[in-house]
């Protein structure tokens, strides 16, 4: 049983983000002056009264729009209507009740949705503002005061909200869920991606750079798993972010990543691995997470036998760091090889989440020192006296040796690739620390 889903809307710059951050709690929605920012809808939980459920704050309904990005807004929010169990209709009392107002309030009604009424910026406490009272004239009912700068009303608002919710006994996001990050610099096609996975505009998908600015979760099962789908803002090269906007979504795009089991890296065919990718890949390397490359735009490249081979030896040169991540090719346009991108999801998940017991560890590490002999420095040679795995997601291994200093880093990757041969580990990256005999553990 799904949780009930709250959908705030209204026009744009009524102080819908300020709202649903009040409102969940934490800075999650992106909120600046500037209308528009908010294109996405951009879905967290929330908990009121024992009932936990999601809200979802989606782009201002600018009625009879001429611009792409305002009609995408309004599209995405009537997406969020269809799918809300109660709608928060939020005005602006500052501005008083206007004719687009009149026109939101009238697509409401055509919904046959529970809508809850609240006017924003009525930050004085105790008396009634009288202007209040001319919202009566949309035919929604009782308008319930509220302040999201201050949280005065949202409690009321809240209690209106849960009387419309089903009685059954909501169930929690069970653990099975793989969550997915899919990362890459703007317009390589994250959003065109995820909307053909979930065959509905869940996400704006447009050719204007820098359409998606928050990260935007979308829940999606099938016959391979469970996944939430995490797309991100696309990152620009720092010395491009001079919007405010801007720097919050890479900054987003970052906690993406951090909250993700699986990154999918996307690279554009047409490009190749450009300098913006490889800051792109190298956060989740360094945030340690299972990746994989996927090269999307497929479809639009000129092939022949060869084409496949040459690309990908092109992107293991120029992502030396990360030979570990599979490649993928496909196309988010006609749906080419997507399918395959669950296969390997769970393959490199289960990877990153392997264990492996410190007597087959101790065994590989017996015959790699055998076959290589282990450095030496000034008559000194290394001893390695047992290695053990102390965590998981990425694989995290200790070495316990006699001299941290004789440890070289190519002997490192030595052992580090003796351990894949072995036990596999794909995509995913490997954490190695060396302790010295004597060194505190911790």
């Amino acid at each position: 049983m799904a949780k009930p889903l709250v959908a705030i809307v209204g026009r744009p710059n009524v102080g819908k983000s300020m709202l649903f951050n009040k409102l969940v709690g934490q800075r999650l929605s992106i909120v600046e002056d500037t209308p528009g920012v908010t294109r996405d809808r951009l879905y967290a939980e929330a908990e009121w009264c024992g009932h936990t459920f999601d809200i979802v704050d989606t782009g201002g309904i600018e009625p009879g729009t001429d611009s792409e990005i305002l009609t995408f807004m309004r599209r995405q929010a009537e997406i969020a209507i269809q799918n809300a169990t109660v709608i928060v209709f939020l005005c602006d009392i500052k501005t008083g009740l206007t004719a687009s107002d009149q026109e939101v309030a009238n697509m409401l009604l055509r919904s046959r949705k529970p809508v809850v009424l609240a006017v924003n910026k009525a930050d004085q406490v105790g008396l009634t503002n009288p202007d209040i009272y001319e919202f009566y004239n949309l035919g929604l009912g009782d308008p319930i005061p509220v302040s999201a700068v201050h949280g005065h009303g949202t409690g009321d608002l809240l209690d209106a909200c849960v009387q419309h919710f089903p009685e059954n006994g909501e169930e929690d996001e069970p653990d099975d869920v793989v969550k997915v990050a899919v990362i890459g610099k703007p317009n390589v096609g994250k959003s065109s991606l995820i909307n053909r996975i979930l065959g509905e505009e869940r996400v704006i998908v447009s050719n204007v750079a820098g359409t998606t600015r928050d990260a935007v979760d979308s829940y999606f099962e099938n016959e391979t798993g469970k996944y939430l789908f995490i797309d991100t803002a696309g990152m620009r090269k720092k010395s491009k972010v001079d919007d405010r906007i801007e720097k919050f979504s890479v900054l987003r795009a970052t906690m993406a990543i951090e909250r993700a089991d699986v990154c999918l890296i996307l690279i554009d065919a047409n490009e190749g691995v450009t300098e913006q990718d490889t800051k792109v890949a190298g956060l989740a390397h360094e945030a340690g997470k299972a990746s994989i490359l996927v090269v999307n735009k497929w479809d639009a490249i000129e092939k022949d036998d060869k084409t496949m081979d040459r690309m990908r030896e092109d992107i293991r040169r120029d992502l030396s760091y990360m030979t570990y991540a599979p490649i993928v090719f496909i196309s988010a346009m006609t749906g080419q090889r997507v399918p395959r991108l669950f296969e390997l999801i769970n393959y490199v998940n289960d990877q990153a989440a392997m264990r492996i017991t410190t007597g087959m560890l101790n065994s590989v590490l017996a015959d790699a020192t055998a076959r290589v002999q282990p450095p030496s420095d000034k008559g000194r040679r290394l001893k390695i006296f047992y290695m053990t795995q102390v965590g998981i997601k990425p694989p995290h291994f200790v070495c316990f040796c006699n001299d941290a200093q004789l440890f070289h880093f190519s002997y490192q990757r030595y052992i580090e690739n003796q351990i894949r041969n072995t036990f596999g580990l794909e995509g995913t990256p490997i954490r190695l620390t060396i302790r010295q005999k004597g060194d505190k553990e911790g």
